[in-house]
């Protein structure tokens, strides 16, 4: 099921049942048992974007603090999956998944998923969709008699009902990170003070790198190697990633871009070799922007990789140069530097927590456009935010982080 099938599901379909839910909780709630004095079961619900629950790890481990690794479950997409067994906070029983192949597939994984959580006892639902209405109705539908999340307290966002407890004023300025961290602290907060929060703003806090084996490495780089000619040993690599996913397409950079970049740091460089990366549905497009750079030390890795291997292709390379998406997070994982494009979003809520990360953002006072207020959703359809980051200011970026890696090596 694509991005745009879901939005309009949970615009059409999820709004009247939030006010159905909603007339259902203020029949029944005088009949329901008070909470416990503290949470005793946590469930975190976040079902899209891989690279979210990287930026997530801060409010995820505290909350294994509140109530223990074991009483915290997470219920998020499949193809989340990944990402979250790499952060290793959870037991692996308690990922609660959600398959998106098909229509039919999500409604009965969503079913499952709301009986899994009935059936652990679950007291405690956080919400980390911010204004989504179907995350809200499955923390509702949980059965926890504490559902934290936010609310469109001026009208300021989706309908979403009257399914929480622990009702959030969203603050647009904050890192999503902190943004997290405060849901799990407001559990603790006094339903009845809320939106006010009394509580200082967490600091971000990054995940450690991921371990990878010799052997991966190894893996890794021959998998590299097989594409190259004559190199022996690994070459110093510079990843692209040209695409950002169906969730928002403004977010690409013109990929004739991608293309003249590729030439300018092969040319800087002789030892250098540009590899274009990319999931399986972007392997297509991945092969035709190494094509036509047609240089034997540019290919393309795109499809080639689990997500697995290409962290440990992040622990091989050099640069990563992305539109802001999924990798720029999960590199994070890496000790990798990592140059992320902005442009319909900001890197002061999205970017990425990496030492090594630079953010190029042209700021232009259309941008940021899209955010947790309008469902990240923007009538604009020609992205001059993106446009307006220069093959210059990229290349110098670029050249900026891979000669001080250099430097430092030696």
């Amino acid at each position: 099921m694509n991005t745009a099938t879901m939005r309009r599901i949970d615009r059409w379909l999820g709004g009247p049942m939030c006010m159905i839910l909603t007339a259902y909780r203020r029949v029944t709630s005088p009949l329901r048992a008070a909470p416990p004095a503290t949470p005793q079961r946590i469930v975190v619900v976040k079902l899209a974007e891989q690279g979210a629950w990287v930026v997530a790890y801060g409010a995820l481990r505290r909350a294994t603090e509140l109530v223990g690794r074991e009483n915290v479950f997470l219920m998020t997409f499949d193809e989340n999956r990944f990402v979250i067994d790499q952060l290793d906070l959870v037991p692996a029983s308690n990922v609660i998944e959600v398959r998106t192949n098909n229509t039919l597939h999500v409604v009965i994984d969503l079913l499952r998923a709301v009986r899994r959580a009935r059936r652990e006892r679950i007291d405690a639902a956080l919400d980390f969709e911010f204004f989504a209405r179907s995350s809200t109705i499955l923390c509702f539908l949980s059965g926890a008699s504490r559902r934290v999340g936010f609310h469109p307290t001026g009208g300021e966002a989706s309908y979403r009902g009257d399914l929480l407890t622990h009702r959030l004023a969203f603050n647009s300025r904050l890192h999503v990170s902190e943004t997290f961290q405060l849901i799990v602290e407001a559990l603790s907060v006094d339903p009845s003070v809320l939106p006010a929060l009394d509580l200082a703003t967490p600091r971000p806090e990054l995940p450690p790198l991921t371990v990878v084996t010799p052997s991966e490495l190894d893996e890794v780089s021959a998998l590299v190697q097989s594409q190259l000619v004559g190199a022996d040993p690994l070459p110093p690599l510079i990843l692209l990633n040209a695409n950002a996913g169906d969730l928002l397409p403004l977010r690409r950079w013109p990929a004739d871009r991608y293309v003249t970049l590729a030439h300018r740091l092969l040319e800087h460089d002789p030892r250098l070799v540009v590899v274009f990366t990319g999931g399986p549905s972007e392997a297509g497009e991945s092969a035709r922007l190494a094509a036509q750079v047609a240089s034997p030390r540019c290919v393309s890795m795109g499809g080639r990789t689990s997500l697995r291997q290409l962290v440990v292709l992040y622990s091989l390379a050099e640069v990563l140069v992305t539109n802001d998406s999924g990798p720029a997070h999960y590199a994070a994982l890496a000790p990798i530097d990592i140059v992320t494009l902005f442009g319909p979003e900001s890197p002061k809520v999205f970017g990425s927590l990496s030492p090594r990360h630079r953010a190029l953002w042209a700021e232009l006072p259309c941008s940021p456009c899209v955010n947790a207020y309008n469902d990240r959703t923007t009538r604009c359809r020609d992205n001059l935010c993106m446009q307006h980051i220069s093959v210059d200011e990229v290349f110098t970026a670029t050249i900026e982080a891979y000669e001080r890696r250099c430097a430092a090596a030696s």
